[in-house]
C-alpha cells in the first residue's frame, strides 16, 4: 500500500533558523505519521506539507498538489495526524473525504481522532469532527473579527503596510512614525495641487525625475509592500495621487475599516460604506497641517465633475487601455471630448498610449448594439421563443415550492442546533460517546435528508427562475435598445461591463473591444 502523509501547521513559525527549513510542529507531526506507516509496513509515496497555512486555505500549495496526485491514484492512502489538519471546511470533507476520495480508490485516515474511511461505522463521527472544525472556523473568525474591530477603535495601524509617507514605529505596536524622504514627497505634491497643478501633472513631474511611486519606493527601502500586477507599477499614476490628496491619514486621523471580508470560508473582500469606516482622530503625527488641507480639500471639490455633463463621464470607468489595462481618462480638446490612457501621458515608452474620441466610440457602441440585436433576436423565432405564457397554475407551483424550501431550511437549523447542543451536552458529560453518536446519527439522517430535498427543489426554482429571466431580459432588450440612436451614463451601466480600446486592425478598422453584460 502506497501512504501520502499531509502535514500543515497555522501558527507563525517562531522556532524556525531558517524560511526554508520545517517548523519544529511539523517536523513532529512527520515523525508521527511515517513511524504509524512503518509499523503497518506501507510504502510512503510522499510527504506533503504546508507550512503557516490555516484548514480554511484552499490555496495551500501542498494540498492542491496531493489532491491531483489522488486523482491520478499515485498512491492508496492519504494519512494525516487529524482530520483537521487536512480541512476544517465541511464542505470539502464531504466532496474529497466521503466522495472523491472513494471514487478514486483512496482511502484517508487521521490518527489522533481515529478517522478512516474504510470503517464505516466511523462515518458520522468523522461528519461530526468536520462540523466542529467549522463551527470553531467561524467562531474564530469572529473572534478575530471583534479584536481587529478594537485595536481599529483605540486607534491602532493593523494594516500590512504602512501608507506612503509613514513606517510602522518599532518601539510602539499599531503606531505610526513618520519616514520623512517620502512625507517630502507627499507635502510637495499637496503643495503643487494647491498651486494650481493637475493630478496628472503632478504624477509627469515625479516620474520625470525618476521618483519611485509608493510601491518601488518600499520595495527598494526593504518596507513591506503590495506586490505590483503591472511592470508600469514602479511609475507613479493619476489614482495614486488622487488618492493622496484625500486620505486623512495624512492629517494624523486613522482611518480603518474601508474593506471587509466576504465570508470566514474566502480571503475576498468587498468595500465598507463610508459611515460604517472607523475613525479615529490625533492617533499619529500629521504630515500635512491643516490650513495646506483645507485648501487641498476645496480644490479637490471644485475640480470634481458631474457624473454626467453632455458627454463627459458617459464611459467613465467602463474604458481600458487594451495595453497597459489602466483607465482611460477624459480629455477636452477644441470643444471636442477624447478618452486616452494615462499611462503615456506620463511616461510615452511604456504604452503605445489608447485614444478616441466620445463621440466615435458612443457611434461604435450603437453600431454594435444594434449588430447584436439583429443578430440573435430573429423577430419570428424570438417572438415565438419569450412569448409562450406563464400561466397562473405554473406560477403558484413555484411559490409553494419556495414556501416549502423555507420550511424545511428551518428544519435544517434545528437539527444543527440539535447536533450543537448533543455536542454540549457530551463535553459536560450529561451523556456518553456511545449515546451522542447514536442520538446525532438521526439528527445526521433526517438532515441529509432535507438537504437533499431542499437542493432538488432549489435547483428546479433557479432553473425556471433562470429561464423566466432571460426571456424577460431579451424582450427588455429587443423593445429598448432595437431602435436606439443615442447614448446616456444609465444604458452604458446597463449593457457594458467595459471597453477595451487599443491599436486599430488594417483589416477590420476597428480598435475597441465591448464585453457586454448580456
Amino acid at each position: 500500500m502506497k501512504v501520502a502523509i499531509y502535514c500543515r501547521l497555522s501558527e507563525e513559525d517562531k522556532d524556525k533558523q531558517d524560511k526554508k527549513d520545517d517548523s519544529e510542529s511539523i517536523q513532529n507531526q512527520k515523525s508521527l505519521l511515517v513511524q504509524y506507516a512503518v509499523d503497518r509496513s506501507w510504502e510512503i509515496y510522499n510527504i506533503y506539507s504546508d507550512d503557516d497555512y490555516t484548514g480554511s486555505d484552499r490555496n495551500r500549495p501542498a494540498f492542491n498538489q496531493l489532491l491531483a496526485d489522488a486523482e491520478n491514484k499515485k498512491f492508496d492512502i492519504v494519512l494525516c495526524k487529524s482530520q483537521s489538519r487536512f480541512t476544517r471546511e465541511m464542505e470539502l470533507v464531504e466532496k474529497y473525504i466521503h466522495t472523491l476520495f472513494p471514487i478514486w480508490g483512496i482511502r484517508f485516515i487521521s490518527v489522533v481522532d481515529n478517522a478512516d474511511t474504510d470503517n464505516k461505522g466511523n462515518k458520522k463521527a468523522r461528519q461530526i469532527n468536520g462540523l466542529i472544525n467549522e463551527w470553531y472556523l467561524e467562531d474564530m473568525s469572529e473572534n478575530i473579527k471583534s479584536v481587529l474591530t478594537n485595536k481599529r477603535k483605540n486607534g491602532n495601524h493593523i494594516g500590512a503596510f504602512a501608507l506612503y509617507g509613514y513606517k510602522k514605529d518599532p518601539k510602539q505596536k499599531g503606531h505610526l512614525i513618520i519616514d520623512e524622504p517620502a512625507a517630502e514627497i507627499v507635502r510637495e505634491v499637496f503643495n503643487l495641487f494647491a498651486s494650481g497643478y493637475g493630478k496628472t501633472n503632478i504624477a509627469r513631474l515625479l516620474n520625470a525625475r525618476g521618483l519611485p511611486n509608493p510601491t518601488e519606493y518600499k520595495r527598494l527601502n526593504g518596507l513591506r509592500y503590495s506586490q505590483p500586477k503591472r511592470k508600469e507599477a514602479t511609475l507613479w499614476k493619476y489614482f495614486a495621487i488622487s488618492d493622496m490628496l484625500v486620505n486623512e491619514i495624512y492629517i494624523g486621523h486613522m482611518v480603518q475599516g474601508k474593506y471587509g471580508s466576504v465570508s470566514f470560508k474566502t480571503k475576498q473582500n468587498k468595500p465598507v460604506p463610508k459611515d460604517k469606516w472607523i475613525k479615529v482622530e490625533n492617533t499619529h503625527e500629521p504630515i500635512i497641517d491643516m490650513d495646506l488641507w483645507n485648501r487641498v480639500q476645496e480644490l479637490v471639490k471644485l475640480k470634481v465633475k458631474p457624473f454626467i455633463v453632455g458627454n463627459i463621464g458617459i464611459f467613465s470607468k467602463k474604458t481600458k487601455c487594451k495595453t497597459c489595462g489602466y483607465t482611460l481618462r477624459s480629455k477636452k480638446c477644441h470643444g471636442n471630448y477624447y478618452l486616452e490612457c494615462s499611462t503615456r501621458s506620463i511616461d510615452k515608452n511604456s504604452c503605445i498610449g489608447a485614444f478616441v474620441p466620445v463621440k466615435e466610440l458612443k457611434e461604435f457602441v450603437i453600431y454594435k448594439l444594434q449588430e447584436l440585436l439583429n443578430d440573435y433576436l430573429d423577430k419570428d423565432k424570438f417572438n415565438k421563443k419569450v412569448s409562450e405564457p406563464v400561466n397562473n397554475p405554473q406560477s403558484e407551483y413555484y411559490e409553494k415550492i419556495e414556501i416549502s424550501i423555507a420550511e424545511y431550511n428551518k428544519q435544517i437549523a434545528n437539527f444543527e442546533k440539535g447536533i450543537r447542543d448533543l455536542y454540549f451536552d457530551k463535553v459536560k458529560e450529561l451523556i456518553n460517546e456511545e449515546q451522542f453518536l447514536e442520538y446525532s446519527r438521526d439528527f445526521h439522517n433526517d438532515k441529509h435528508k432535507l438537504e437533499k430535498l431542499v437542493a432538488e427543489l432549489q435547483d428546479e426554482v433557479d432553473t425556471h427562475n433562470k429561464k423566466s429571466q432571460a426571456n424577460t431580459d431579451l424582450l427588455q432588450l429587443a423593445d429598448e435598445y432595437s431602435n436606439i440612436t443615442d447614448l446616456d451614463r444609465e444604458t452604458v451601466d446597463r449593457l457594458i461591463d467595459c471597453i477595451y480600446v487599443g491599436r486599430r486592425n488594417p483589416e477590420t478598422n476597428e480598435f475597441v473591444d465591448i464585453h457586454w453584460y448580456f
